[in-house]
């Protein structure tokens, strides 16, 4: 073989070597912008179970299964819907823009699996309700907080922000915690028609294993808020446990919101109007004396038992074993008669009475 051609055949194979590395760099660059999946940040935090074996035997998936029989409180619903108008209103105060809060779903779930199911990196924040002394979650997933981020320090960019999966700084978290004050601001004042609560952020937690309240098989009810702005935003959830809603539990089962929660004054003041046209039963007592058992037992036929009653006695009747009024007996047209000459005023005991019995 010629010179000629082994310096042909060398620069040929040198060519291929440079178009290969050329390849791959431009591989590793495109690899190296690429930005991390919420699944691939949940593999590099150890958080993905999908090597875990997915076969269960039937009493595990009904034991583990994340439906929970819950009684429906129907006034929590009216309280979620005021919280939307309440962030309406503070988010669009906050970021001077155009803000849209939607409820996306308010279910049922066990604590563990909510917990499971939290999207990092998030704020996690645990509240503390001090009139109900229980506490609950509140928390903001990261698109929200880097579009407010984004928003309130000046940018107007329409696109959302990438995920990382990096910390976040001390002014991300200081402005999300100023985001969770103001929710928490919302939800008191959406609590307070039905009942006075002040809930204080305790702490802000990264990893959801610190953020523990309670077992991880206990009822809790989680509702999710969709928050667009300006194109951008994420979601905020709250998760309330069961046992955490104790206090308040009986408001929150009644079907609709009135003047005072469930009780009609027109209703109420209608039935007594009625109940003042009932036919009672009066007795009239001339008089009443206590004797002990054994007496009571020795008693025969012929028996005398003295009252000692004047003739000027009053004569005391009742209603049931309510006395309302005292007079004078005597007779009219051949028949015994009851003057009365003292009210006792036991007429709004007996209304009473007849309403708590109804």
């Amino acid at each position: 073989m010629s010179d000629t051609s082994i310096d042909s055949t060398v620069g040929s194979m040198t060519d291929e070597g440079d178009d290969e590395s050329i390849v791959w760099e431009t591989a590793l660059a495109a690899e190296a912008e690429r930005v991390l999946s919420q699944t691939e940040i949940d593999r590099l935090l150890n958080l993905d179970d999908s090597s875990a074996p997915s076969k269960r035997s039937v009493i595990d998936q009904i034991v583990n299964s994340s439906f929970v029989n819950y009684d429906r409180l129907p006034m929590l619903d009216v309280v979620f819907d005021r919280l939307v108008r309440l962030l309406n209103t503070s988010f669009r105060n906050l970021t001077s823009g155009n803000v849209e809060v939607s409820v996306a779903g308010i279910q049922s779930v066990r604590f563990g699996d909510f917990l499971y199911n939290v999207p990092l990196p998030s704020l996690i924040s645990v509240v503390k309700a001090e009139e109900w002394d229980s506490n609950f979650l509140l928390t903001v997933d990261s698109e929200l907080i880097y579009s407010i981020v984004d928003i309130l320090l000046g940018g107007r960019r329409s696109e959302p922000a990438p995920i990382d999966g990096r910390p976040y700084t001390v002014i991300e978290r200081a402005l999300a915690e100023r985001v969770i004050k103001l929710v928490l601001k919302d939800l008191g004042s959406a609590f307070a028609p039905l009942s006075a609560v002040r809930f204080l952020p305790e702490r802000v937690e990264t990893n959801p294993q610190f953020a523990v309240i309670t077992r991880s098989n206990n009822a809790t009810i989680t509702a999710r808020f969709q928050v667009q702005l300006d194109g951008r935003g994420g979601f905020i959830n709250i998760a309330i446990p069961y046992a955490a809603l104790e206090p308040v539990r009986d408001l929150l089962l009644q079907m609709f919101m009135g003047e005072k929660f469930g009780r009609d004054s027109m209703w109420e003041s209608h039935l007594k109007t009625e109940l003042r046209r009932t036919n009672v039963d009066l007795s009239a007592v001339l008089a009443s004396v206590q004797v002990s058992l054994t007496d009571l037992l020795s008693w025969k036929k012929g028996t005398e038992l003295r009252l000692e009653l004047r003739p000027d006695a009053k004569v005391t009747l009742s209603c049931g074993q309510v006395p309302m009024f005292q007079g004078d007996m005597g007779q009219r047209n051949g028949r015994l008669a009851l003057r009365i000459d003292a009210d006792l005023g036991a007429q709004d005991e007996v209304i009473h009475g007849l309403l708590n019995n109804r």
